[in-house]
């Protein structure tokens, strides 16, 4: 710790899962209007952050194939500064523990922990809307992270609802590769017209992920993941993947499926959630990193 700096706290950014996605249409500017619900689970990255008296903003740990510039976290944090016109800066550490790419949320993730945690720490006191506000000139999926509730999503995934929905276990599989979400957006063969969902008619049962068969064609390893798991619970894709997940009756079903694996997979369980582990800290609740 430098003088410039204030003692480091931790924060959680926590992972997502769609529970469903459609693509229900398409905006002029060529975005995607979908339809989705997202729903936290107790896994994540941790963020260190150290308050800097000097105004510098600092990544201090490196993450491979991201310049400093690009990161999520380092943008968010100077994204904030110049909306508020603070002296402070930050030191930031990001404890990597989701996999890049898979559909869950990660750098988005880590981007919403910083906005909230440094409007925490350099006292702000800025609302949740404001963050929010923030958060979507950074990515679609930071505002739903921001604000740290399972929610129903429309838009281009900012137009958020919150939801009240089962907390099951869930156990998560990550296949070898790396899916692209600009190249299953761009698919030609992507059903992009899907008729619109009620929230009532996904809460009865309605809904799947339309970009799973673009993805199994284009990512054979995906639908491999899909096959396999189905075997145990109904499976689905998170996102545009490569992620896959199932709800499971209990936690010691969700680990004994994820243990049995294949090895070239990462495969976890994880707890869902209806409010963010990053909210929990805010109310100053118990929170410590998984191992």
């Amino acid at each position: 710790m430098s003088p410039a700096t204030t003692l480091t706290s931790r924060w959680p950014a926590p992972a997502k899962l769609n529970l469903f996605l459609h693509i229900v249409g398409r905006r002029p500017d060529g975005y995607h209007l979908l339809q989705t619900v997202f729903q936290f689970i107790e896994l994540g990255d941790v963020i260190d952050l150290a308050v800097r008296n000097d105004g510098l903003i600092r990544r201090v740990t490196s993450l491979p194939g991201v310049g400093e510039d690009s990161d999520l976290t380092v943008r968010a944090a100077r994204c904030l500064q110049a909306a508020a016109g603070t002296p402070l800066g930050a030191d930031i550490a990001v404890e990597k523990r989701l996999p890049m790419g898979a559909g869950l949320g990660g750098g988005s993730s880590d981007a919403a922990t910083v906005l909230v945690a440094l409007n925490q720490l350099w006292s702000l006191g800025y609302t949740e809307d404001r963050l929010a506000e923030l958060g979507l000139t950074l990515g679609a999926d930071v505002p739903v992270f921001v604000r740290g509730r399972a929610a129903w999503a429309e838009g281009v995934g900012e137009r958020l609802t919150p939801v009240k929905l089962p907390e099951p276990w869930y156990v998560v599989l990550v296949p070898p590769c790396h899916v692209s979400t600009a190249e299953i957006f761009g698919a030609p063969e992507l059903t992009r017209n899907a008729p619109p969902l009620t929230i009532a008619a996904f809460l009865s049962g309605s809904g799947s992920n339309l970009c799973e068969a673009v993805v199994r064609r284009r990512y054979p390893e995906v639908g491999e993941a899909l096959d396999w798991l189905n075997e145990h619970a109904p499976a689905r894709m998170s996102g545009t993947g490569a992620a896959v997940f199932a709800p499971c009756v209990d936690e010691a079903a969700a680990r004994r499926i994820a243990g049995l694996a294949p090895a070239a997979w990462r495969a976890f369980a994880a707890k869902g959630r209806n409010r963010s582990p990053l909210h929990d800290v805010l109310r100053n609740e118990v929170w410590a990193p998984e191992d």
